[in-house]
């Protein structure tokens, strides 16, 4: 098991202006598997305020797996690339290639998206785009490698995929 924080990247959602279907889609699908949901937060598309809960949730709460959602396209106030960017060591750029990939099929909007993925010390930061859809596609696609993720990046995992 791995523990996790979900954080919704929105104006309106912070603002109690809309629901968070897109957060709910990430819980709903993790609570198919064996994660233990830690934190929730819906913050505005600021890049400090998103930077603060990426640092504290990683550093002081020692999730194992930061999920963002939103944030990711190019409007000027799309900022959750660059915040992720500024707290992480390592880029993993294979989860976001492999979301992309995955959604072009369906979409060629799906080159639009500037998600990325990184790690925080022993913590696994991912963005997610903001549409419920596009949640749940890239998740089905990222989800089998997680497990594996998570126990390397917390070393206990062995180089062939096996504990």
């Amino acid at each position: 098991m791995f523990t996790v924080g979900i954080l919704t990247i929105s104006d309106k959602g912070a603002a109690g202006e809309r629901q968070d279907k897109s957060g709910e889609v990430i819980h709903e699908i993790l609570s198919g598997i064996d994660v233990g949901i830690v934190n929730y937060a819906i913050v505005p598309d600021e890049k400090e305020a998103i930077v603060e809960k990426l640092v504290r949730w990683a550093d002081e709460d020692k999730l194992d797996v930061l999920f963002t959602t939103g944030g990711t396209g190019l409007t000027p106030r799309d900022v959750t690339p660059e915040a992720t960017l500024s707290v992480v060591d390592r880029i993993v750029p294979g989860f976001a290639e492999a979301m992309r990939a995955e959604s072009l099929k369906k979409t060629p909007m799906a080159m639009l998206s500037r998600a990325v993925v990184g790690t925080r010390g022993k913590c696994l930061i991912i963005n997610l785009p903001g549409s419920p859809r596009a949640v749940r596609e890239c998740l089905e696609v990222i989800l089998p490698a997680l497990p594996h993720a998570v126990e390397t990046l917390k070393g206990q995992a062995d180089e062939c995929g096996t504990v």
